[in-house]
């Protein structure tokens, strides 16, 4: 087992030991020697669900035990697993369950159940994945940012980009780069981007960004399978790789020329920050 996945084992059962406490998102990432942002992307990729989906799932199949086996009080399995309400609590019981919690105390009531994780070793991969490795010095960039939780992104971002490519400044960022940074637990800026023209002004609520010069492996890919790619990058190339590790919380994504007629067929690259393990 490379170090990687042995570090979100770790992280998993930090969580584990904390279900009926406060589970903090940058001690488990701490235990997975990740950043947050990071830590979500990994443990995404490796276990097939996010980390919040994880917490509940886990968290509402204690709550069932209890309520059925011990015919505890409906408010003190809610406050326990961290509802701040009955009302609140019964609504994710409910739609969790397929019944109320107060039903869930009956004999005989149907209950489901999401079992810990456990991360083993399996026979996968076996499929090409092409990347590089590349130096790139220190480059600026000009563009729009908005603040997003690794939760959620995979949803949010695509539409931030309809978004944007319909809105006032689609032409003064025509969108190079996509660029998360800024990562603070679960929460990072993504920043749609152009190369920096310091020739030019730089456009009415826009900013410019610093990129750091950096060691970055680079997957080519097209749009329509980038998510899929990023989610492969963490699943099977980094915790594979004997050689590299994530060296800082950022990544780029970056867009080679105009979009085709076929949208999902633009090519483009995603950067990942690496250094020598």
């Amino acid at each position: 087992m490379s170090g990687l996945t042995e570090g979100i084992a770790a992280a998993i059962a930090y969580i584990e030991a904390h279900l009926a406490d406060e589970v903090d998102m940058s001690e488990a990432a701490k235990r997975a020697c990740l950043s947050g942002f990071y830590f979500q992307r990994v443990f995404h990729a490796l276990c097939g669900q996010t980390v919040g989906e994880y917490v509940r799932s886990r968290r509402l199949t204690l709550a069932a035990q209890e309520l059925s086996a011990h015919r505890s009080k409906v408010i003190d399995v809610a406050l326990k697993y961290g509802y701040d309400s009955p009302d609140s609590f019964a609504r994710a019981f409910t739609r969790f369950h397929g019944v109320s919690p107060s039903a869930a105390r009956e004999p005989g009531a149907r209950l489901n159940a999401v079992a810990p994780l456990a991360i083993k070793l399996t026979l996968e991969g076996g499929i090409m994945l092409e990347y590089r490795i590349a130096e790139k010095a220190q480059f600026t960039v000009t563009g729009v940012s908005r603040r997003f939780n690794a939760e959620t992104s995979y949803q949010e971002i695509p539409k931030y980009w309809d978004e944007h490519m319909r809105g006032p400044l689609k032409d003064a960022v025509m969108g190079v780069f996509g660029i998360c940074l800024d990562m603070e637990g679960s929460d990072f800026d993504y920043l749609i981007a152009d190369p920096y023209q310091p020739w030019r002004d730089v456009p009415g609520g826009c900013q410019t960004r610093v990129i750091p010069a950096a060691t970055w492996a680079v997957f080519p890919c097209v749009l329509g399978t980038l998510q899929a790619t990023n989610t492969r990058i963490f699943s099977e190339w980094l915790p594979a790789s004997q050689v590299w590790r994530l060296a800082d919380a950022i990544s780029v994504e970056f867009y080679k020329g105009p979009l085709p007629e076929e949208r999902d067929q633009t090519p483009c690259e995603i950067w990942i920050p690496v250094a020598r393990a």
